[in-house]
C-alpha cells in the first residue's frame, strides 16, 4: 500500500476495505467514476506485482520453530556482541533496514554494515526475543557510556525469506516494548556489548 500513489491508495481503501461503490468513491474524491475505476485497476496491478511469492506466515511455517529460533538466537548473539560480520551473514543480499517513521533506511550488506559500525554498535546492547504481529521480533535495550541499566530502546521486527533475514523494521519507541509486556530496563549485571 505504501508504494501506491495517494489517489490509488485512497480509491483502493474506500472501495475494497470500506466497501464504498465506485460512484461513492468518485464523489468522495471529487473525480469521475471512470477515473476511480482506472485508479483501482492500476493499484491492483501494482499490488499484485509487489506481493511476495510466499506470505511471511508461510515462510515461517516452512522454516519450523527450531530453525526460526536458531536464526533469532544468532541475531540476538551477533547484535549483543557487536559482530557485524555475523549479523551480515544472517541477511539476504537485498536486505533492508528501516526505522519508521524516520525516512532513514539502509539496503544491502554494505549499507547495513556501515550503519552497524557507525551507529548501532556505538552502544552496548542486551536483546530479548519476542514476537510482533506473528513475526519474530527482538527487543533491544541500550546502555550508553560505561555503566548503568540497559534501557528500552527499539523493537526489531524481522521479515524472513529463504532462511535469512530480508528486512529489519526497527521501531525506535521505548514505549512499544511496554505494550509487549517487556520491562523498561534490564540490569547491567548480565549481557554483553561490543568489545
Amino acid at each position: 500500500m505504501q508504494h501506491l500513489p495517494a489517489n490509488q491508495r485512497a480509491a483502493l481503501i474506500l472501495r475494497e476495505v470500506l466497501g464504498f461503490s465506485a460512484r461513492e468513491v468518485a464523489e468522495t474524491l471529487e473525480t469521475s467514476t471512470a477515473s476511480v475505476n482506472s485508479a483501482l485497476q492500476r493499484a491492483r496491478k501494482l499490488i499484485d506485482e509487489r506481493l511476495p511469492e510466499r506470505s511471511q506466515q508461510e515462510t515461517l511455517r516452512s522454516l519450523g520453530d527450531r530453525r526460526l529460533r536458531e536464526i533469532v538466537d544468532a541475531y540476538v548473539e551477533a547484535m549483543e556482541s557487536g559482530d557485524a560480520a555475523a549479523v551480515i551473514s544472517l541477511l539476504t543480499d537485498d536486505v533492508t533496514w528501516s526505522m519508521p517513521p524516520t525516512p532513514v533506511w539502509y539496503m544491502g550488506h554494505e549499507e547495513v554494515g556501515r550503519f552497524l559500525a557507525k551507529s548501532a554498535f556505538q552502544v552496548q546492547w542486551r536483546r530479548i526475543a519476542t514476537r510482533a504481529n506473528g513475526q519474530p521480533a527482538v527487543a533491544g535495550y541500550a546502555r550508553q557510556g560505561g555503566g548503568g541499566e540497559y534501557e528500552a530502546f527499539v523493537l526489531d521486527v524481522l521479515t524472513l525469506r529463504d532462511g535469512k533475514i530480508a528486512a529489519i523494521t526497527a521501531f525506535l519507541d521505548d514505549g512499544v516494548l511496554r505494550r509487549f509486556g517487556l520491562p523498561d530496563a534490564l540490569p547491567s549485571s548480565s549481557g554483553s556489548g561490543p568489545a
